[in-house]
């Protein structure tokens, strides 16, 4: 494996793009509610770009984005440690849905599936749910 080394022309670049990138988007530990609604905001804008597609060229972003809110969320509100399956069982319920109801995350089949535990939810499937039900894509983390 080859050892990556950055010249102090690459350091400032990636420096000046990081810094540019973080001014929009958190890219730490979330450690306050302004924090965390700036971040929530980048989310939904990202999702809105197509980044919630695992081919978009910003599906790591929203990954890691996703995972730092999904880490504020559970520090703060002390969510009960309730499976993405279980969560859109509840979302479904509440709606009035059934499993051939939910199109736009696969046949009713693969609903079934992640009912069930047989398959995970992946960040297209995570997009599409928090989008159509109106929640963060970190309630299905």
């Amino acid at each position: 494996m080859e050892c990556l080394t950055l010249s102090r022309d690459d350091v400032a670049t990636l420096t000046h793009h990081f810094q540019v990138i973080t001014q929009r988007i958190p890219l730490h530990p979330i450690t306050d509610g302004a924090q965390y609604e700036t971040a929530v905001a980048a989310m939904n804008g990202l999702i809105d770009a197509g980044a919630g597609d695992e081919t978009h060229p910003l599906g790591p972003l929203l990954g890691l984005l996703g995972e730092f809110i999904a880490a504020y969320e559970e520090a703060e509100h002390r969510r009960p440690d309730i499976a993405p399956a279980e969560v859109l069982r509840l979302l479904m319920e509440q709606h009035g849905l059934k499993q051939g109801d939910l199109p736009e995350i696969g046949s009713q089949g693969v609903v079934s599936e992640l009912l069930n535990g047989k398959r995970e939810l992946n960040k297209n499937q995570i997009a599409r749910l928090s989008e159509r039900f109106g929640v963060s894509p970190a309630t299905f983390f």
